[in-house]
């Protein structure tokens, strides 16, 4: 059977080409429905086929989760469907191809319904939402041939029943009971009010699951529970085999470690239950994985209550990450193990919005996460169709004043009085600027602007409004308008002697600058000259007010921390005049700290980046690879299988880190990949022909993670990289795909420049030495001075 999930790359072609001009089927309850929390249900119809044509086709959404059998077998291989949108202004429909489900003559089609995101609990126990989006699950179906009316759609006719799922939820899990299994239909449908024009074709590829994990080790607890390693800490579910006797009892419990004792540890799921349950109806091996629900985990806790016996367990991935596009490889295998960490966490936090965790009572698509990860999601998988749908999203909980929520789908918009004032984060809203030119960088397709242009100018003037002026000075409390996360869990240093930080001021400052230089570009790419004029004069405008204001006249900066000089550096805010004296300030911050790094989620990204392009490549190999905490590579000394929200969610003693907000899946701090392929293995887009139909290789020689070989599957095809360091001397190989052409940038101190066997003469000024590349191989060597 053949998935034909439609993905459109812009929203135009969703509600156009993709959307049929009428649906003749209405969205339909199941009467036996009892609510958030209850039993779940299914609808039924039994329909007549005088033959099968070969082109049938199931057009289908929920308010819900929904699962859909023609036959007794399932339809399509994704799961979670419909997904999750702002679901009371768009709701993703799938087309399936079933025709090879159907038969002449009598056939049945089920859709299973359950609560998912449409009405699961959503947030923390403070805001508590059921029924975010509604109370009523309900599907909306219809299968359709060559002919112009439906074969079959959706109506008060159709019959319901009860699910042997006897409650799921999203942070719940589920419990199903097999005992109940083939219950008849007792009930009917009734049609609900609905809004068809709502209804989206599904923008993106499904959720699905991927490869299996074994289990790789197991114990038995005090209480004869048996605790099962998975190796691997990801977003999923368990599958198993049982066999036992009716009414026998398996609970699964997850975790995402063990403690420094070796015992099973929950903490970090807080009030996420995060359990299955499954009763055996007895007789021959039962097989179950959950229908409606996932969990984020790598340990899994067993515990059977009456006869049962497991008889295979395994752990399934799923995400909507499925086919990695690139590879980065050193000779520093911590290195290599936080590239795979940071690939497992984009798959755990990639189930159809990108979300903060998979794991506790949260899993929210947090805007300020997606906004520093977002160059490095688009190395690691095809990110386009994703974010672009999640960026609709944003753009339908934008307020009216412009202000961008701090998550999208954003449940407060629904429920304000859940979490007041849940919007308007500096760092966080600019995330309707940032990805947009992130996709059109790495994909090439200004269409991104023409749909998010408003979105990107209504938040600039938002944050300008914020103190009315170029320098922004964010409130304190949340949910003031206005309020900002700043560098978001950043190192604070040891308690008697605190290091610095950014101050909100100063880093919403930073922030409507990038915003406003992103808005001027994007209105310029699609010929906006009025909006580029006046966001380009506004990003002066804050330019010259940040150096007045946050740069003293000996080229410190106000609040002397590391994601002050960082950002600052990255953007070009530091006076010519002061960009000596800023550079030794800058590595001052970095000495206090002793070498590590000091910097939250906002400046982490632009750390490394900002020494390389100030010339400290070495100290940027430092900070990189040191192994104490706070650092990337102690989080994988420590055993972290994904990326930790914390940098310090493991202490050095093994104990946990006593906050309750401490999740060992987050992938922010994992932006440091994009660094890792575009300085270190060298290779980047060039925004001027962007899509990498010119490719700019600019390799940052670090000997501790020599030989280092990276790829990436772009849309113009393979681009690959690699250099190996023998004493001084750098062999630096490339590829450059056809329908390409690459640019070769060499820093001033590499010499001895040869590009496939000629030699190149270096940059008479001091400056950086160039070399065009064609399509095709190079071989490119180069000495390294001081090594």
């Amino acid at each position: 059977m053949s998935d034909t999930i439609v993905a459109p790359e812009s929203s135009a072609e969703a509600r156009v080409s993709h959307n049929p001009a009428a649906w003749t089927a209405e969205m339909v309850r199941p009467t036996v429905d009892a609510g958030v929390g209850a039993q779940a249900s299914f609808l039924r119809k039994e329909f007549d086929l005088a033959n099968v044509g070969g082109n049938e086709r199931l057009l289908i959404s929920a308010q819900g989760l929904y699962r859909a059998f023609i036959n007794g077998k399932r339809v399509g291989e994704d799961v979670l469907t419909p997904g999750w949108t702002c679901y009371d202004v768009r709701l993703s429909y799938q087309t399936y191809d079933i025709a090879d489900l159907l038969r002449p003559g009598r056939n049945v089609i089920d859709i299973w319904l359950a609560d998912g995101w449409y009405r699961s609990r959503m947030m923390w126990p403070s805001s508590n939402i059921i029924n975010c989006w509604g109370d009523k699950i309900g599907a909306i179906a219809e299968i359709r041939g060559d002919g112009l009316d439906p074969i079959l759609a959706t109506d008060g006719s159709w019959k319901s029943g009860l699910l042997p799922i006897l409650k799921s939820g999203i942070y719940f899990g589920e419990i199903y009971d097999a005992r109940q299994e083939d219950l008849p239909a007792i009930g009917g449908g009734e049609v609900l009010p609905f809004d068809k024009s709502i209804l989206v074709a599904h923008e993106t590829t499904g959720v699905m699951e991927l490869e299996p994990l074994p289990v790789v080790s197991s114990f038995t607890d005090e209480e004869g529970r048996t605790v099962y390693d998975f190796g691997q800490n990801s977003a999923g579910y368990v599958a198993f085999t049982v066999a036992g006797e009716p009414g026998a009892q398996i609970v699964v419990d997850h975790a995402e470690i063990l403690d420094k004792h070796g015992q099973f540890d929950r903490a970090s799921l807080r009030t996420a239950e995060a359990r299955i349950e499954y009763v055996l109806k007895g007789g021959d091996v039962e097989s179950y994985r959950p229908y409606f629900t996932f969990q984020g985990f790598r340990y899994a806790r067993i515990t059977i209550e009456g006869r049962a016996e497991i008889k295979s367990i395994a752990s399934v991935p799923v995400s909507s990450a499925a086919h990695p596009t690139a590879a980065f490889t050193s000779g520093h295998p911590l290195v290599n193990r936080l590239v795979e960490n940071t690939l497992w966490s984009q798959r755990a936090n990639f189930v159809e919005v990108p979300t903060d965790c998979p794991q506790r009572d949260e899993r929210l698509g947090w805007t300020g996460d997606a906004q520093v990860f977002a160059p490095t999601a688009c190395y690691l998988n095809d990110s386009e169709t994703f974010l672009r749908k999640w960026l609709r999203d944003v753009m339908a909980d934008q307020r009216e004043d412009g202000a961008i929520a701090h998550v999208t789908p954003d449940p407060t918009r629904m429920h304000p009085q859940a979490a007041p004032g849940f919007f308007g984060s500096t760092g966080w809203g600019d995330v309707i600027c940032v990805i947009p030119h992130v996709l059109y960088e790495h994909y090439g397709d200004a269409s991104v602007f023409e749909e998010t242009l408003p979105a990107m100018v209504k938040w600039v003037d938002f944050v300008w409004s914020i103190s009315d002026g170029p320098i922004v000075k964010p409130p304190r409390g949340w949910g003031k308008r206005g309020f900002t996360f700043g560098d978001w869990l950043q190192p604070s240093g040891p308690s008697v002697k605190p290091l610095p930080t950014i101050g909100d001021d100063a880093a919403a400052t930073i922030y409507l600058y990038i915003s406003s230089v992103l808005t001027a570009r994007a209105a310029e790419i699609v010929g906006d000259d009025a909006v580029a004029q006046r966001m380009g004069e506004r990003a002066e405008a804050v330019k010259k007010a940040f150096m007045r204001e946050f740069v003293t006249g000996s080229g410190r900066l106000a609040y002397d921390d590391q994601t002050s000089y960082a950002l600052a550096f990255m953007h070009d805010l530091i006076p010519a005049e002061h960009v000596e004296a800023a550079k030794g300030y800058f590595k001052a911050a970095i000495a206090r700290c002793d070498g590590r790094i000091g910097t939250g989620f906002i400046g982490t990204p632009a750390l490394l980046p900002a020494l390389v392009k100030i010339g400290e490549t070495e100290l940027a190999g430092q900070v990189f690879l040191q192994e104490e905490l706070p650092g990337w590579l102690y989080q994988v000394k420590k055993g972290a299988t994904t990326i930790w929200e914390r940098w310090d969610a493991v202490m050095p003693d093994g104990s946990t880190h006593p906050e309750g907000m401490n999740s060992y899946n987050h992938y922010a701090y994992g932006a440091v990949c994009q660094w890792l392929f575009e300085a270190v293995a060298g290779f980047r887009p060039d925004p001027e022909m962007p899509g990498f139909k010119r490719i700019i290789f600019e390799p940052t020689v670090i000997a501790a993670l020599s030989p280092v070989a990276a790829h990436h599957d772009s849309r113009v095809g393979r681009i690959e990289a690699g250099w190996a360091l023998d004493g001084n001397k750098v062999a630096y190989d490339v590829s450059v795909p056809e329908g390409a052409e690459g640019l070769l940038v060499l820093a001033p101190d590499y010499r001895d420049i040869v590009v496939d066997g000629s030699s190149v003469l270096t940059a008479a000024d001091g400056g950086k030495t160039t070399a065009r590349l064609s399509p095709g191989r190079h071989e490119i060597s180069f000495r390294v001075q001081g090594n």
